[in-house]
Order: C-alpha cells, then structure tokens, then sequence
C-alpha cells in the first residue's frame, strides 16, 4: 500500500523522560518482535546529544522512532521537515499530549503496534518565529509551572506532582493583557490567565482544543478569558468533565498567521520546555511532516 511505514527504522529514546530508561530495552525487544527491522537503537543519556543521535539517525534510515516525553518530541521534530524519514512516536513522558492527538494514546504496546502496523499521515507543525514545534505552546501559569517544576517531583509524581506545584505556582502569578492581530489586520485584546497556541487537540494531556485537527491548516490561540485565577481552574475542570458551557470560559482565534503579544511580556512553553517569550509571530506549516499515524 502506499501509506505503509517503512520496516527498517531506528529508535532513539531519551533516557531522561519520565520513563525512558526503565522501558528502553523493553521497548527495543517488542519492536523487534511486531517485525520491525532496528539498525540501531540508542538509550540518549546526555540530552545534548539527543540532536546529533537524532540528525544522524534520520540520515541512515526511513523512519525514526523517538521515545520521550512531549518537549524531547518537540525539540527534535524540526530535523524531520523536508526529509522523507517517517517520524514515529513511543509516548514515555507525562502528559504524552501529542500521542493522544496523534490518537496513539499513552500505552507503550499500543504505540509499537501503530509502529509496526500503521500508515504514514501528514501533518501540520506549529511555528513560533521559525521554530517548529508538534503540538501546543502555552503562556500564563503552565510556562510558570514548567519553568519552575522541580525534576524530581515531576519525573516521580507525573501529573500528580505537576499539581501540586501548580498550587504553588498560583499564589504569584497574575493575569496578563492578551493581543492578537489576525490575518486581515484585526485585533482583538482581552484579559486572559492563560493562552494556548494550539496545532493538535491536546495540552498538558488534557483534550482542550476539541476542534483542532492535526492537519488543518490552521494554528488556533485559544485564550482562557478574565482575571481570576478561579475562573481558569473551573475552565479546567469544565473541560476535563466535558461540562455544558466550557466553550464560555474561552476565546479562540484561528489562521495560518497570527502575531501574538502580551503585557507584561510573557515566558513561553512549547509543549513543556520554555522557548519563547512574546511578542511572537504564530503560523501553520501545513503538511510538514510524516508520522506514524493508526490505520483507524
């Protein structure tokens, strides 16, 4: 078939991800076992050569099969653009957000089923002044907690311990003036404690953006509107339980470029690592890459 996904692959996972080194081995043998044909497989220690592993890896073989959590995703997805190398998914952090948008999900043998059995999908990238990212960006409080988190707590307490430190976060922060000028040079300005730049459906593992597809053609801001720090944990909330009236509690914008800024200027997230910091320049390039995608 012409979606199918190549046989030969090499694997390369981040050893520092919440689950990284207690599954590479495990990870590595079931691959092998579902057929697929691994020319190399690399348990990344130092996270400074995770680029080179990675660059090198996509010129030796057809597919590439990364395991971390969603920032090692992200951090590396800009080596795919313009080659033809498949990347390929196995979800081994926290949120695993841009597997659930990738409806793989968060189950490791899932995961290399969709790797052995799958279609190749293209699909949209984000773009932050020229930096490419998967899944989500976000500024307000989640930069503020992904900024801060402690390793420890998170790699050990997983979502629990991203929590906890939220609630810790929440007592410094403040609300901040939003700006966002579309494509026809409207803007629009509202108070907001939290924004989110959204390619795919899910942030921090929560589906947030139910109306996003991964490929579109269009990036979405998504802002939670006003100024109480109460009136964002209800948006939460009301979204996770799927409540009547959650699209209430926010504003979305959506385009193909959109210029973005905030006052006081704002740390942003790109898919949990800080890479950013407004104003910035927002945009979709559509059909970027290919990625290992379920047959359903």
């Amino acid at each position: 078939m012409d979606n199918a996904l190549p046989k030969q692959a090499i694997l390369v996972v981040n050893a520092m991800s919440r689950r990284g080194a207690d599954v590479f081995e495990d990870a590595r043998d079931k691959l092998v076992a579902a057929g697929v044909d691994l020319l190399e497989a690399h348990a990344v220690t130092e996270p400074e050569k995770m680029d080179g592993t990675i660059k090198d890896a996509i010129a030796k073989a057809p597919m590439v099969i990364v395991g971390g959590g969603d920032g090692s995703l992200s951090t590396n997805v800009d080596f795919f653009v313009g080659k033809d190398t498949v990347f390929a998914v196995l979800p081994l952090g926290t949120a695993n957000s841009f597997a659930r948008t990738l409806t793989i999900g968060t189950d490791l043998d899932a995961a290399i089923d969709v790797i052995a059995n799958g279609r190749r999908k293209r699909i949209d990238l984000g773009v932050i002044d020229g930096d490419y990212f998967a899944n989500a960006a976000a500024l307000g409080l989640s930069p503020m907690i992904a900024d801060t988190v402690p390793h420890k707590l998170k790699r050990y307490l997983g979502m629990v311990g991203y929590l906890i430190w939220a609630v810790r976060c929440a007592f410094k922060f403040r609300p901040f003036r939003l700006r966002v000028t579309t494509e026809d040079g409207a803007v629009h300005k509202v108070w907001a404690t939290e924004a989110r730049i959204a390619n795919g459906r899910y942030h921090g593992g929560v589906e947030l953006v139910e109306d996003q597809r991964i490929d579109s053609g269009d990036i979405v801001i998504q802002a939670v509107t006003g100024k109480s720090l109460l009136g964002l944990a209800w948006s939460w909330f009301a979204t996770l339980f799927k409540l009547s009236g959650r699209e209430r509690t926010t504003t979305e914008w959506r385009g193909r470029k959109l210029l973005l800024e905030a006052r006081p200027r704002q740390k942003i997230s790109i898919d949990g690592e800080i890479a950013a910091k407004t104003p910035v320049t927002v945009e979709v390039a559509r059909g970027a890459i290919e990625v290992a995608a379920p047959r359903d």
